[in-house]
């Protein structure tokens, strides 16, 4: 891992659809430069493009990398997962080192839909890795830059420390206070 440390780093996830209401998506990018940077496209009742930027610590930069190994995503391949459809589209690229994954598959409703999958075992480390993002922007509707950090780290405290879901709600709970004083919070328009 410690070449990765030192190498390059990049992330890019995006979900969307073309529909009733238009091109709708969600992506977020995690840059070498240390910039993250957010777009979410929800045409619904005219509502207009929310874009975000954010320059991250190399402490959050460092955990992000470290998530990203310890979940051995790098390992995957997509072949055997979904395609793409009318439902939509999930993409994740990830540069850690002198790695480079790139995914796509369709949008999964539910761990259903991972466990019927012709590869449940590497969709589900791609579900879980994606999941928890999506679910505290739906839920929570904080700030971006108190959203997304704080997922990854809670989604490997509930799947790789295996600890019980109080404790690692009460963890994660900690890192909504903690990582956005890690977080530089000047955010560029």
């Amino acid at each position: 891992m410690a070449g990765e440390e030192n190498g390059e780093f990049y992330l890019r996830y995006y979900v969307g659809h073309k529909g009733k209401f238009g091109h709708e998506f969600l992506e977020f990018e995690f840059r070498p430069d240390g910039k993250l940077r957010y777009a979410n496209n929800s045409n619904y009742k005219n509502d207009t493009i929310i874009r975000k930027e954010v320059f991250l610590t190399p402490a959050v930069l460092k955990e992000c990398r470290r998530i990203i190994s310890e979940s051995e995503i790098m390992k995957e391949d997509d072949n055997n997962w979904p395609e793409p459809d009318r439902v939509g589209r999930q993409e994740l690229e990830i540069v850690m080192g002198n790695e480079h994954i790139s995914f796509t598959t369709s949008k999964i409703g539910s761990l259903v839909d991972v466990q019927s999958s012709k590869d449940p075992e590497g969709l589900r480390i791609f579900y879980y890795l994606v999941q928890h993002a999506l679910l505290h922007i739906r839920v929570f509707g904080v700030d971006f830059v108190e959203v997304i950090v704080p997922s990854f780290l809670y989604l490997f405290l509930t799947r790789y420390l295996r600890q019980d879901s109080v404790s690692c709600r009460a963890f994660s709970i900690f890192f909504f206070i903690i990582v956005p004083v890690m977080v530089m919070s000047v955010v560029l328009e």
